[in-house]
């Protein structure tokens, strides 16, 4: 087989190979990557390595961190295996990191003929390249091209055009012409169609005053042009970079829907309205513009509270207007105005509480009273409210053993369990119930050991292993088993120096154990 065959026929059309401290750079290199589309002028030519595809296809990006593994795992192997380029997200840290050689030795044992391409993002090109980058076959030290990502440097979309030339085997002069080309082609004609709908719906809204006869028919299609404004157009704004007609178009909807008599609109128009509304607060929210956020979510639960009034029973409407209060008992919490959360959390437990009745065999039941109890369990903490924490940190326990016992088999539901477990443990802990503390401190540790029996390579299971044990030797120690306390603390604190040892850069993990280090000798002279 060919090395053109065997590229062009690999599952993968690349595999991201970063330390985990690079871990951002690396989901947005990912998303950059799967999302461009290759100028339809190139695609179906002859390149060096086969016909130029439409997209690169799949990236393989390993979402999990490495720190407790002794080598790279069996997946990783396979994905290095089945990929048809490996590209090195290149930083001080990456170039230190014995993972990222691995991968890119392992690569080119397994491909000497497939292309290695560095982004570089971060440090000089003799610091951030990793060493067998910098290494010809002979052994020889040289400084390969990079795509450089810096600021001042290739700037971001030359280095993405050049990471994807280099991918697919074409002149990089080609792609950057044909993708400017294309670029300007979309931009023009998104751009356009997004003012010609602001112009339409804005005609249509007059019309719809001038003519009552016609009213309905024309607030329907100037409603269904929000819609599309704010779902389909939304994205493909977004594909092109043009957030502010994105913005225009979302103060133009919000201008539109608050002008609105909710009590003459059919339920319809007003889920309609909802969806979009929603949609504009997570985009705000994702932008991290806090005020237009809440006017989006204020707005959204002005229309969801207008059709649960009406239709108080419809599983979606009641479910769509709990979302609208979490969201803005979620902005109140975040801003540290808790009387205005707490209102917000409670109506969502309260209709949390709703669904279960209306249906308690829809998936979305049983998780949105594990979360509503949740959210109150965590506000009651940082009001400090003891009696109401404990009853609430229970329910939202409850709820979750319940969701880990329909889904046995997705480890995530018995981390969520073991997270319960240790918020219930705190709240007892707080109210003076310190046997029921050590009680379920033992039990999540116990539920974490047969995590940790399952999947001994889990660096995620192992951590969260390690501050159950270390919360378990506390609360020990305060019941008086100081023998017992020392004991597990010590244990804990083994095991975190083979994790930081694997991962000498990680500062969380080095930090984690210095304090626990100071709290061992606490429980030695008998102070903690």
């Amino acid at each position: 087989m060919t090395t053109t065959e065997s590229g062009a026929s690999a599952r993968y059309g690349a595999f991201i190979s970063y330390n985990h401290a690079d871990r951002a750079r690396a989901r947005w290199l990912h998303r950059a990557l799967e999302r461009y589309r290759i100028p339809a002028k190139l695609v179906g030519r002859a390149a060096a390595f086969g016909p130029v595809p439409r997209r690169l296809g799949r990236i393989f990006r390993d979402l999990d961190e490495l720190s407790a593994a002794s080598d790279l795992s069996a997946e990783v192997r396979a994905a290095l295996a089945d990929s048809a380029c490996l590209i090195v997200v290149c930083t001080p840290a990456g170039a230190a990191s014995q993972w990222v050689a691995r991968e890119i030795a392992l690569f080119r044992e397994l491909h000497p003929d497939r292309p290695v391409l560095a982004a570089l993002f971060q440090g000089e090109p003799a610091e951030a390249l990793p060493l067998p980058l910098r290494r010809t076959a002979d052994g020889a030290e040289t400084e390969p091209l990079a795509a450089d990502f810096r600021e001042g440097k290739d700037g971001k979309r030359l280095a993405l055009l050049k990471l994807v030339a280099g991918a697919v085997g074409v002149p990089l002069d080609a792609l950057v012409q044909r993708d400017a080309q294309a670029r300007v082609r979309r931009v023009t004609a998104v751009t356009a169609l997004a003012i010609l709908l602001l112009l339409a719906m804005a005609g249509l809204t007059i019309l719809a005053v001038r003519a009552r006869g016609e009213a309905e028919a024309r607030r329907a299609q100037a409603e269904g042009l929000v819609e599309f404004m704010l779902t389909d157009l939304r994205d493909r704004l977004k594909e092109v970079g043009r957030l502010d007609v994105l913005r225009a178009a979302n103060e133009r909807a919000l201008r539109y829907y608050g002008e609105q008599d909710l009590a003459t609109l059919p339920p319809d128009m007003l889920a309609r309205r909802a969806r979009a509304l929603m949609t504009m607060g997570e985009d705000a929210l994702e932008a991290k513009d806090v005020a237009r956020a809440r006017t989006a979510f204020v707005e959204a639960n002005r229309v969801t509270g207008a059709l649960v009034a009406r239709s108080p029973n419809v599983y979606d409407l009641v479910f769509a207007h709990a979302q609208s209060e979490y969201y803005l008992g979620l902005l109140h919490f975040n801003a540290d105005e808790l009387a205005t959360a707490e209102s917000h959390l409670e109506a969502y437990a309260v209709l949390a509480h709703r669904l279960k009745v209306i249906n308690s065999a829809d998936r979305r039941t049983a998780e949105e009273v594990a979360y509503s109890a949740g959210n109150l369990c965590a506000l009651r903490m940082k009001q400090r409210a003891t009696a109401r924490t404990v009853p609430l940190c229970a329910e939202a326990l409850h709820a979750a053993e319940l969701l880990a016992r329909r889904e046995p088999a997705v480890d995530q539901r018995w981390r969520d369990v073991a997270n319960w477990q240790g918020w219930l443990a705190d709240a007892q802990r707080n109210a003076g119930n310190f046997a029921a503390n050590l009680k379920l401190r033992r039990e999540q540790v116990a539920l974490l050991d047969r995590l940790v029996a399952k999947d001994p390579r889990n660096a995620r299971n192992r951590r969260i292993h390690i501050w159950a044990e270390r919360a378990l030797a506390k609360a020990e120690s305060h019941a008086g088993n100081r023998a017992a306390a020392v004991a597990r603390m010590r244990a804990a604190i083994a095991e975190l120096r083979r994790m930081t040892g694997l991962d000498t850069e990680n500062q969380e993990l080095l930090s984690k154990l210095e304090e626990m280090q100071t709290e061992l000798v606490g429980m030695e002279r008998g102070s903690l």
